[in-house]
């Protein structure tokens, strides 16, 4: 009488050739044809042109951004030129009236030459005014000096004195003015610097 608890065996013996025919189709699975080779080698071409496109774009963009910025700046300080021409009308205008000033203080004049230089030193006054406020509309505009800190960046410093006024690193005294136009130095100002006080 045949066992019937014995496994099938001709159905195990049908698995494991199935089995072994699949692994056996797995293992000699057939190589890429050209067209598929064709189309991984055109896909990689693709990327990369991809990836060059956009590199591209990218320079392109910040050349333009560059190109804006060097262009606002050249139309920014276009004008640095006439503003040093005009730098010394300033200083001319400045040591007028320092003269007139000065003559007025000293040896007094006729009453007829006192009242002449009245009007005519508040003309120069208010012509150097004016030509203060153009250069400043179009952003040139006088350095802090006296009390301000010594800063080489906008000052030049001439030499170094004691003050009682002014602590060590400030500003004293200036000799000349100095000018930026926005935020580009024109001519720096010409100052003293204080060494803090002196010794008694």
């Amino acid at each position: 009488m045949p066992d019937t608890n014995a496994p099938n065996a001709p159905g195990v013996a049908a698995d494991a050739a199935l089995d072994a025919a699949l692994a056996e189709g797995s293992a000699k699975a057939p190589p890429p044809s050209a067209a598929e080779q064709k189309i991984a080698e055109l896909e990689s071409q693709l990327r990369e042109a991809g990836d060059k496109a956009l590199r591209a774009g990218a320079e392109l963009e910040n050349y333009r951004k560059r190109a804006q910025r060097e262009l606002a700046d050249e139309r920014r300080y276009a004008i640095v030129p006439l503003v040093r021409d005009l730098l010394a009308v300033v200083d001319n205008l400045e040591r007028a009236i320092g003269a007139a000033e000065q003559a007025g203080t000293g040896s007094q004049s006729s009453a007829a030459g006192s009242a002449a230089d009245g009007p005519l030193l508040a003309g120069v006054k208010m012509v150097a005014s004016q030509l203060e406020g153009v250069l400043k509309q179009h952003g040139c505009v006088r350095i802090e000096t006296v009390g301000a800190p010594f800063d080489p960046n906008f000052h030049q410093a001439l030499a170094q004195e004691p003050s009682d006024t002014y602590p060590a690193g400030t500003v004293t005294r200036e000799a000349q003015v100095g000018f930026k136009l926005h935020d580009r130095v024109i001519r720096p100002a010409q100052v003293f610097v204080s060494t803090g006080p002196g010794k008694n």
